[in-house]
């Protein structure tokens, strides 16, 4: 039995096998993506269906789990999820604008290949990451180089083409910029109906009012608490009456929480400009009955239709990791080597979305203990398991700064 509230050091698959089944109450977690990232090891697969199935048995029925997976590999990720025994509930798109473009130049390939020097026409008018030399793998034929250490900010020598075949191809590339990774929702399946298994087990729903986004009064839909009235002609009198939000059906707790996240950068915030989507550009018939999703009765209209409205704001928001939360706890000149650090609170939404209060997380690739780290914060306890010691130390340190707990090496001397 391993205790509740600390880190263990290992393959996660024979740790897992000392917790007992039935006892977690989500995993929320951000397994390898199977994409050789920057050369690590540990990311040159992606978990199979064993410890798929190692997860369900530890979980209670009805749990939930939520795992990050790549845009190139998360079909693998889910069908091993689901051939496991998990049901697939829905994806999360977490879009962000600071992902790093990772093309190839083509043009500059094929020149290389040649074994043409390119003509220097200028410096780029924006400094760039490149990769110090002294650590980490490069990829000369990038326009940004990565490395697994340090890298400098520098000016990037601007070429133009020198073979035909260069020219041909100058402006081509091999790959689009990141902005958004998927998160799998599974359930494993319940013990009877839902309201059976939520009774016995206590997990089995998504928290729901706990994670609405919030309103902005001066923007929103007049029916989620914002400024106006909407106004009603009822059929049988024929006169118009203001009804207030309340009665409309909406919630003054927030939005409904969507399957989509993002991180309020400018950049995608362009994707979402202002609207009134939802809303139909037709009459349509009146019909009977009473509202309980907040449409209107009557005839319906542009005018009094139920038409969302507002920016991205309609969904939760959450930045990157920054630099300070990213080295949080680590001692002056130590920086935090994890290459995909999630932000703590991306991490503290999702253990909030699925997770009951007091209840039990698992995380079994915990990394640099973003999700230790959120559980703290949320009350939550959690069981933690990491097979790289580098990675461990890193954890330790950001979750000393938290709760001051050590964390267990599983493999005692």
């Amino acid at each position: 039995m391993l205790d509740r509230n600390h880190i263990y050091l290992g393959d996660c698959l024979i740790v897992m096998q000392e917790i007992p089944e039935n006892i977690v109450d989500a995993i929320v977690t951000d397994p390898p993506y199977g994409l050789k990232f920057m050369g690590k090891e540990w990311d040159h697969g992606i978990p199979g269906i064993p410890f798929w199935q190692e997860a369900l048995r530890v979980c209670k029925p009805g749990a939930h789990m939520l795992a990050f997976g790549g845009t190139r590999t998360h079909h693998r990720l889910m069908v091993a999820i689901e051939d496991a025994g998990w049901e697939i509930r829905d994806t999360l798109g977490w879009i962000y604008g600071s992902g790093f473009p990772k093309s190839m130049n083509v043009s500059k390939a094929i020149d290389k290949a040649a074994g043409v020097e390119r003509e220097v026409v200028g410096m780029s008018k924006h400094k760039s990451g490149i990769a110090d030399g002294n650590s980490g793998a490069q990829c000369r034929e990038n326009d940004h180089a990565w490395a697994s250490g340090k890298s400098v900010a520098v000016h990037v020598p601007i070429t133009i083409p020198s073979t035909d075949a260069a020219k041909q191809w100058n402006g081509w590339g091999t790959a689009l910029k990141p902005a958004w990774e998927p998160i799998i929702l599974a359930r494993k399946p319940l013990d009877g109906t839902v309201a059976q298994n939520v009774l016995k087990w206590g997990v089995g729903g998504i928290n729901i009012d706990g994670c609405r986004v919030t309103i902005d009064p001066k923007i929103d839909d007049p029916r989620l608490g914002g400024k106006g009235e909407w106004h009603i002609k009822r059929e049988q009198s024929n006169h118009t009456v203001s009804l207030p939000p309340k009665t409309m059906g909406s919630s003054e707790k927030g939005r409904f929480p969507a399957n989509l996240i993002h991180d309020g950068s400018d950049e995608v915030l362009t994707f979402f400009p202002i609207t009134t989507s939802g809303a139909t550009k037709r009459n349509i018939a009146s019909y009977a009955g009473e509202s309980v999703t907040g449409f209107l009765r009557g005839e319906s209209n542009p005018k009094n239709q139920h038409g969302d409205s507002g920016s991205a704001a309609r969904f939760f928001y959450c930045a990157k990791a920054s630099k300070s939360e990213r080295n949080l706890g680590l001692s002056e000149g130590t920086i935090n080597q994890h290459p995909t650090v999630k932000p703590i609170a991306l991490l503290e939404y999702l253990c909030k979305l699925i997770t009951p209060l007091g209840g039990l997380v698992l995380d079994p690739f915990v990394g640099s203990g973003s999700t230790c780290i959120a559980c703290k914060k949320l009350g939550l306890d959690y069981i933690g398991i990491e097979k790289e010691s580098v990675y461990i130390t890193i954890a330790e340190k950001r979750l000393e700064k938290v709760n001051n707990r050590k964390i267990t090496d599983f493999f005692e001397s």
